[in-house]
């Protein structure tokens, strides 16, 4: 069973007094359904009353007469063959895009049932015309983070260093290594569960590659078809070559940072963000991508007066499907000798803020110097993140930006154990560490 870190904000959910219904977000597949009903429900509640609405489309029959709580429940119990109770039990509507009713219903719950422990998940959340805005406590899961990775790896005391930031030799090793595992596998449940089920068993690694390998592609080709299933008024073969084309412009970036996302010879005749906003938002909204905005002047808060909507770099959501779209091997990712990795700790870093909640992301740029990430401290200051795959820790660009704007503190994530001098305006850390960077920060 994958342990995953959003249990605790649900726990406190259940605790709190005149909660809201809790809806939770995701992209599909990062294992929302499994969390509310296997994680949160078996650990929390006697029962977990469960609807369906994408496996059993008639369940939608159920809010056709009314949307009072009172209503619903009545039906539910008739559906289901028991006696509903608040106190005990957990209402789960699954796949709740697919019913509109259900949606509109979290609403009454909220008002007029305040005392019944309700989730929903969805995974198109993003695309619905309507929202019970103000009515519901909204979450969001992404695929496991690499903390999640390193609990799944069973390993109590190597966990116990990652979360104590320790610097050893031993545990850097280690923790760099699955680093590189987690390269490759990413963070969808079903590939990591697949990939230490498969270490655990002594299975042989190419095995264990191969996989890894076909469910990466089995998720691929489900979102393909989800293109075709939800896109509505967006054309489908043009989200899909969106899709297919972020992969291919992080991978241009040779050593260096990864640059602003390029619109003309994605679509045919297609020149202009106005051209692929459409698809652009659509992924984005589905959570398959997110964005990072440059700036290209002093950086003071809030970032989000300096963004341009038309200028920004695009990340996939997972960093083993990306890998697995551009058909880097498991070898390669050990060996770090492939000549475009710097991309893939660039979007290693992005996925870890998204997944800790510091987005949307900002990055700095001027002339040939080049800030892969901005991070506000709750002072209101700005510090420069530089992002290096390799050991070196010579960053140019850091030096650049320090001598512009002198900023309380630099970061630099590097492929190594870092500075043992703990500098406390300069820090240098492993690149693991980047969700941790609050802790860093307020540590030094």
């Amino acid at each position: 069973m994958l342990e995953r870190l959003l249990l605790k904000k649900l726990t406190a959910w259940k605790a709190r007094d005149g909660r809201k219904p809790l809806l939770l977000d995701g992209a599909r597949q990062v294992g929302k359904s499994w969390l509310i009903e296997k994680g949160f429900g078996a650990q929390s509640f006697e029962r977990v009353l469960k609807l369906d609405f994408l496996a059993d489309p008639a369940l939608k029959e159920l809010f056709s007469d009314s949307l009072s709580p009172e209503s619903i429940i009545q039906n539910i119990e008739l559906e289901l063959g028991v006696d509903f109770s608040p106190t005990t039990d957990l209402l789960f509507f699954d796949e709740i895009g697919e019913c509109p009713q259900a949606l509109n219903s979290l609403k009454f719950f909220a008002e007029q049932r305040p005392d019944v422990f309700l989730c929903a998940s969805g995974s198109n959340i993003g695309l619905l015309d309507s929202f019970p805005v103000g009515k519901v406590e909204a979450l969001e899961l992404y695929p496991l983070c690499f903390e999640e990775f390193v609990l799944a790896a069973g390993n109590d005391k190597l966990l116990d260093a990652y979360r104590k930031g320790s610097r050893i030799q031993a545990a850097h090793n280690k923790l760099w290594q699955l680093l590189l595992d987690y390269y490759f596998v990413g963070g969808m449940p079903e590939a990591v569960a697949t990939w230490f089920a498969g270490k655990n068993s002594q299975t042989g690694i190419n095995e264990c590659c191969t996989s890894v390998a076909r469910i990466h592609q089995n998720i691929l080709s489900g979102y393909l078809r989800d293109f075709g299933k939800y896109a509505g008024k967006t054309n489908a073969q043009h989200i899909e070559q969106v899709f297919r084309n972020i992969p291919l412009q992080l991978s241009r970036n040779i050593d260096a940072s990864v640059k602003r996302y390029r619109f003309s010879g994605v679509i045919e005749r297609k020149r202009s963000y106005m051209d692929l906003s459409g698809p652009i938002d659509w992924l984005e909204k589905t959570r398959l991508i997110s964005r990072c905005y440059p700036i290209d002047s002093e950086p003071k808060s809030p970032l989000a007066a300096y963004r341009k909507e038309n200028f920004f770099k695009l990340f996939l959501f997972d960093i083993g499907l990306l890998g697995h779209m551009l058909d880097i091997s498991y070898k390669e990712h050990l060996q770090q000798s492939f000549e475009y990795k710097g991309y893939l700790s660039e979007n290693f870093v992005q996925n870890e803020f998204r997944a800790m909640g510091y987005y949307p992301t900002y990055s700095w740029e001027f002339r040939q110097a080049e800030i892969e990430f901005l991070f506000k401290m709750e002072t209101g200051d700005i510090v420069p993140v530089e992002v290096k795959s390799g050991r070196r820790t010579r960053a140019k660009s850091l030096r650049v930006y320090g001598e512009r704007y002198s900023p309380v503190k630099t970061v630099k994530l590097i492929g190594a154990v870092g500075s043992g001098k703990q500098d406390k305006e300069n820090l240098v850390w492993p690149l693991y560490f980047a969700a941790r960077i609050v802790d860093l920060l307020s540590d030094n």
